[in-house]
Protein backbone atom coordinates (compact mmCIF):
# COMPACT_ATOMS: atom_id res chain seq x y z
CA UNK A 1 0.00 0.00 0.00
CA UNK A 2 1.48 3.26 -1.23
CA UNK A 3 2.16 6.21 1.53
CA UNK A 4 -0.19 8.63 2.20
CA UNK A 5 -0.24 12.15 0.13
CA UNK A 6 1.06 14.96 1.11
CA UNK A 7 4.34 17.23 1.91
CA UNK A 8 6.62 15.83 -0.75
CA UNK A 9 9.96 14.62 -0.22
CA UNK A 10 12.87 12.97 -2.35
CA UNK A 11 12.20 9.52 -2.80
CA UNK A 12 9.02 9.47 -1.17
CA UNK A 13 5.43 11.61 0.07
CA UNK A 14 5.08 12.26 3.53
CA UNK A 15 2.07 13.58 4.85
CA UNK A 16 1.63 16.22 7.69
CA UNK A 17 0.55 14.31 10.90
CA UNK A 18 2.29 15.54 14.14
CA UNK A 19 4.15 13.34 16.69
CA UNK A 20 1.66 12.93 19.36
CA UNK A 21 2.08 14.50 22.25
CA UNK A 22 3.69 11.87 24.61
CA UNK A 23 6.81 10.86 22.35
CA UNK A 24 9.03 9.21 23.64
CA UNK A 25 11.92 5.84 22.84
CA UNK A 26 10.15 3.49 20.77
CA UNK A 27 9.75 0.10 22.12
CA UNK A 28 11.67 -2.73 20.72
CA UNK A 29 10.57 -6.54 20.05
CA UNK A 30 13.39 -8.68 18.81
CA UNK A 31 13.97 -11.68 17.44
CA UNK A 32 15.22 -14.64 20.13
CA UNK A 33 18.78 -15.36 19.45
CA UNK A 34 19.33 -19.77 18.28
CA UNK A 35 22.51 -19.63 19.30
CA UNK A 36 23.50 -18.52 23.00
CA UNK A 37 25.86 -15.31 24.12
CA UNK A 38 29.15 -16.72 25.32
CA UNK A 39 29.39 -16.14 28.32
CA UNK A 40 31.92 -13.07 29.43
CA UNK A 41 34.23 -14.35 32.35
CA UNK A 42 35.63 -16.73 30.03
CA UNK A 43 36.35 -13.35 27.44
CA UNK A 44 37.73 -11.54 30.46
CA UNK A 45 40.25 -14.47 31.17
CA UNK A 46 41.42 -15.16 27.53
CA UNK A 47 41.73 -11.40 27.05
CA UNK A 48 44.25 -11.20 30.24
CA UNK A 49 46.45 -14.15 28.44
CA UNK A 50 46.33 -13.01 24.73
CA UNK A 51 47.57 -9.65 26.79
CA UNK A 52 50.30 -11.24 28.66
CA UNK A 53 51.44 -13.13 25.62
CA UNK A 54 51.92 -9.77 23.31
CA UNK A 55 53.55 -8.05 26.68
CA UNK A 56 55.94 -11.06 27.35
CA UNK A 57 57.35 -10.84 23.33
CA UNK A 58 57.78 -6.92 23.77
CA UNK A 59 59.98 -7.96 26.99
CA UNK A 60 62.02 -10.96 25.25
CA UNK A 61 62.09 -8.35 22.15
CA UNK A 62 63.27 -5.63 24.57
CA UNK A 63 65.95 -8.24 26.62
CA UNK A 64 67.11 -9.56 22.84
CA UNK A 65 67.68 -6.45 20.95
CA UNK A 66 68.36 -3.28 23.21
CA UNK A 67 70.32 -5.32 26.00
CA UNK A 68 73.89 -7.05 25.99
CA UNK A 69 72.40 -10.20 27.47
CA UNK A 70 72.01 -12.55 24.83
CA UNK A 71 75.64 -12.36 23.79
CA UNK A 72 76.38 -12.62 27.38
CA UNK A 73 74.81 -16.15 27.01
CA UNK A 74 76.85 -16.99 24.33
CA UNK A 75 80.60 -18.58 25.04
CA UNK A 76 83.32 -16.20 23.83
CA UNK A 77 85.99 -17.12 22.01
CA UNK A 78 86.00 -20.27 19.98
CA UNK A 79 83.21 -22.38 20.81
CA UNK A 80 83.03 -26.15 20.71
CA UNK A 81 80.71 -27.89 18.63
CA UNK A 82 78.24 -28.31 21.17
CA UNK A 83 78.47 -24.76 22.19
CA UNK A 84 78.09 -23.70 18.75
CA UNK A 85 74.87 -25.75 19.09
CA UNK A 86 73.90 -24.59 21.70
CA UNK A 87 74.56 -20.49 20.67
CA UNK A 88 72.73 -21.06 17.16
CA UNK A 89 69.45 -22.31 19.23
CA UNK A 90 69.53 -19.49 21.50
CA UNK A 91 69.68 -17.28 18.26
CA UNK A 92 66.93 -19.25 16.63
CA UNK A 93 64.72 -18.99 20.19
CA UNK A 94 65.60 -14.68 20.38
CA UNK A 95 64.83 -14.05 16.99
CA UNK A 96 61.59 -16.31 16.80
CA UNK A 97 59.95 -16.33 20.68
CA UNK A 98 59.39 -12.47 20.98
CA UNK A 99 57.55 -12.29 17.39
CA UNK A 100 55.90 -15.77 18.05
CA UNK A 101 54.11 -13.88 21.44
CA UNK A 102 53.36 -10.57 19.66
CA UNK A 103 51.74 -13.07 16.49
CA UNK A 104 49.97 -15.49 18.79
CA UNK A 105 48.56 -12.36 21.55
CA UNK A 106 47.69 -10.30 19.03
CA UNK A 107 45.83 -12.52 17.12
CA UNK A 108 43.90 -14.16 19.86
CA UNK A 109 43.00 -10.17 20.88
CA UNK A 110 41.38 -9.36 17.36
CA UNK A 111 39.36 -13.12 17.74
CA UNK A 112 38.34 -12.29 20.94
CA UNK A 113 37.02 -8.58 19.78
CA UNK A 114 34.79 -10.31 17.05
CA UNK A 115 33.31 -12.36 19.62
CA UNK A 116 32.41 -9.07 22.00
CA UNK A 117 30.88 -7.44 18.71
CA UNK A 118 28.59 -10.82 18.07
CA UNK A 119 27.33 -10.06 21.46
CA UNK A 120 26.52 -6.90 20.51
CA UNK A 121 23.14 -6.64 18.46
CA UNK A 122 23.67 -5.03 15.15
CA UNK A 123 21.62 -1.94 14.86
CA UNK A 124 20.51 -1.25 11.23
CA UNK A 125 20.45 2.09 9.57
CA UNK A 126 16.16 1.55 10.09
CA UNK A 127 16.46 1.04 13.31
CA UNK A 128 18.86 3.55 14.09
CA UNK A 129 16.60 5.95 12.13
CA UNK A 130 13.25 4.85 14.21
CA UNK A 131 14.99 6.27 17.40
CA UNK A 132 12.94 9.33 17.73
CA UNK A 133 9.55 7.72 16.75
CA UNK A 134 6.58 8.32 19.19
CA UNK A 135 6.07 5.86 22.13
CA UNK A 136 3.17 4.65 20.87
CA UNK A 137 5.15 2.93 17.97
CA UNK A 138 6.46 -0.78 18.37
CA UNK A 139 9.43 -1.70 16.01
CA UNK A 140 9.87 -6.07 15.80
CA UNK A 141 13.63 -6.89 14.71
CA UNK A 142 14.40 -10.25 12.77
CA UNK A 143 11.12 -11.94 12.73
CA UNK A 144 10.37 -15.30 10.88
CA UNK A 145 6.90 -15.13 9.94
CA UNK A 146 5.40 -18.83 9.87
CA UNK A 147 6.27 -19.01 6.51
CA UNK A 148 9.76 -19.32 7.05
CA UNK A 149 10.84 -16.13 5.43
CA UNK A 150 12.12 -13.05 7.27
CA UNK A 151 10.82 -9.56 7.93
CA UNK A 152 14.12 -7.01 8.86
CA UNK A 153 11.86 -4.53 10.65
CA UNK A 154 8.16 -4.52 11.00
CA UNK A 155 6.62 -0.99 12.47
CA UNK A 156 3.65 -1.34 14.19
CA UNK A 157 1.23 1.93 15.30
CA UNK A 158 -2.21 3.58 15.35
CA UNK A 159 -1.26 3.45 11.37
CA UNK A 160 -1.20 -0.20 11.02
CA UNK A 161 2.09 -1.36 10.06
CA UNK A 162 5.30 -0.52 8.13
CA UNK A 163 7.46 -3.20 6.65
CA UNK A 164 11.14 -1.48 6.18
CA UNK A 165 13.85 -2.61 4.49
CA UNK A 166 17.42 -1.57 3.73
CA UNK A 167 18.33 -0.85 0.24
CA UNK A 168 21.53 -2.71 -0.96
CA UNK A 169 24.70 -0.40 -1.53
CA UNK A 170 25.01 1.29 -4.25
CA UNK A 171 28.02 0.49 -4.76
CA UNK A 172 28.04 -2.61 -5.33
CA UNK A 173 24.46 -2.92 -6.91
CA UNK A 174 23.02 -1.25 -10.79
CA UNK A 175 19.95 -0.67 -12.22
CA UNK A 176 20.05 -1.67 -16.02
CA UNK A 177 17.47 -1.95 -18.16
CA UNK A 178 15.11 -2.08 -14.96
CA UNK A 179 16.65 -4.69 -13.74
CA UNK A 180 18.74 -4.59 -10.62
CA UNK A 181 22.04 -6.21 -10.67
CA UNK A 182 24.78 -7.21 -8.06
CA UNK A 183 28.53 -6.90 -8.33
CA UNK A 184 30.78 -10.22 -7.31
CA UNK A 185 34.33 -10.97 -7.84
CA UNK A 186 33.90 -12.12 -11.19
CA UNK A 187 30.35 -10.64 -12.77
CA UNK A 188 27.18 -8.88 -11.96
CA UNK A 189 24.59 -11.55 -11.31
CA UNK A 190 20.57 -10.64 -11.01
CA UNK A 191 19.29 -9.35 -7.99
CA UNK A 192 15.83 -9.27 -6.52
CA UNK A 193 14.22 -5.84 -6.93
CA UNK A 194 14.39 -4.97 -2.74
CA UNK A 195 11.15 -2.37 -3.83
CA UNK A 196 9.12 -4.80 -5.13
CA UNK A 197 10.64 -7.55 -2.11
CA UNK A 198 9.28 -4.59 0.50
CA UNK A 199 5.87 -4.84 -1.00
CA UNK A 200 5.65 -8.46 -1.46
CA UNK A 201 6.55 -8.77 2.52
CA UNK A 202 3.96 -5.70 3.69
CA UNK A 203 1.28 -8.27 1.81
CA UNK A 204 2.62 -11.57 3.30
CA UNK A 205 2.50 -9.24 6.67
CA UNK A 206 -1.18 -8.06 5.64
CA UNK A 207 -2.26 -11.84 5.48
CA UNK A 208 -0.65 -13.11 8.32
CA UNK A 209 -2.03 -10.79 10.69
CA UNK A 210 -5.29 -10.41 9.32
CA UNK A 211 -5.87 -14.13 9.38
CA UNK A 212 -9.02 -16.03 9.86
CA UNK A 213 -9.30 -15.77 13.41
CA UNK A 214 -9.30 -11.82 13.47
CA UNK A 215 -12.19 -9.90 12.41
CA UNK A 216 -10.37 -6.52 11.26
CA UNK A 217 -7.96 -6.08 8.10
CA UNK A 218 -4.87 -4.12 8.93
CA UNK A 219 -3.04 -1.27 6.73
CA UNK A 220 0.26 -2.53 6.03
CA UNK A 221 3.05 -0.05 4.23
CA UNK A 222 6.40 -0.64 2.93
CA UNK A 223 9.12 1.36 2.95
CA UNK A 224 12.36 0.68 1.43
CA UNK A 225 15.55 3.08 3.27
CA UNK A 226 18.66 3.94 1.89
CA UNK A 227 20.81 6.77 0.41
CA UNK A 228 20.86 6.39 -3.21
CA UNK A 229 19.18 9.08 -4.98
CA UNK A 230 18.75 7.51 -8.64
CA UNK A 231 16.19 4.83 -7.21
CA UNK A 232 12.49 5.76 -7.55
CA UNK A 233 9.21 5.36 -5.39
CA UNK A 234 6.75 3.16 -6.65
CA UNK A 235 2.67 2.68 -6.23
CA UNK A 236 3.63 0.20 -3.46
CA UNK A 237 6.76 1.34 -1.40
CA UNK A 238 8.19 4.43 -0.60
CA UNK A 239 11.93 5.16 -0.80
CA UNK A 240 13.40 7.21 1.94
CA UNK A 241 16.79 8.43 3.02
CA UNK A 242 16.92 7.87 7.21
CA UNK A 243 16.40 10.94 7.91
CA UNK A 244 12.81 11.00 6.44
CA UNK A 245 12.23 7.48 8.15
CA UNK A 246 11.14 8.73 11.04
CA UNK A 247 8.85 11.29 10.04
CA UNK A 248 7.14 9.52 7.68
CA UNK A 249 6.10 6.44 10.16
CA UNK A 250 4.88 9.84 12.42
CA UNK A 251 3.13 11.20 8.90
CA UNK A 252 0.93 8.30 8.21
CA UNK A 253 -2.39 8.46 9.17
CA UNK A 254 -4.00 6.54 11.72
CA UNK A 255 -6.85 3.81 11.33
CA UNK A 256 -9.75 4.25 13.28
CA UNK A 257 -10.71 0.43 12.82
CA UNK A 258 -7.67 -0.56 14.77
CA UNK A 259 -8.48 0.26 18.28
CA UNK A 260 -6.10 -0.39 21.16
CA UNK A 261 -7.36 -3.67 21.50
CA UNK A 262 -6.91 -5.03 18.12
CA UNK A 263 -3.30 -3.28 18.55
CA UNK A 264 -2.65 -5.46 21.33
CA UNK A 265 -4.10 -8.90 19.66
CA UNK A 266 -1.61 -7.64 16.49
CA UNK A 267 1.56 -7.29 18.99
CA UNK A 268 0.81 -10.59 20.21
CA UNK A 269 0.97 -12.27 17.08
CA UNK A 270 4.26 -10.33 16.80
CA UNK A 271 5.82 -11.30 20.25
CA UNK A 272 4.72 -15.16 19.59
CA UNK A 273 6.73 -15.09 16.24
CA UNK A 274 9.95 -13.52 18.15
CA UNK A 275 10.03 -16.16 20.38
Amino acid sequence: MAPPAGRSYPGGVIGTRPHDAHDGRMQVISAARDTPRPSLLPIVGRTIVATMLVVGGLILAYLVFATPLLAQAIPAGRPSAGEMVVGMALWAAALVAPASFILIGTTRLARILATVREREPRRSTAMRALADVPSDVVVASGLVLPDGRGVPELVIGPFGAAVVRELPPATVTRIRDGQWELRTSKRWIPLENPLERAARDAERVRRWIGHDDVDFVVKVYAAVVGSDPTVARTAGCAVLTPDQLGPWIAALPAQRSLTAGRREQMLGLVREAAG
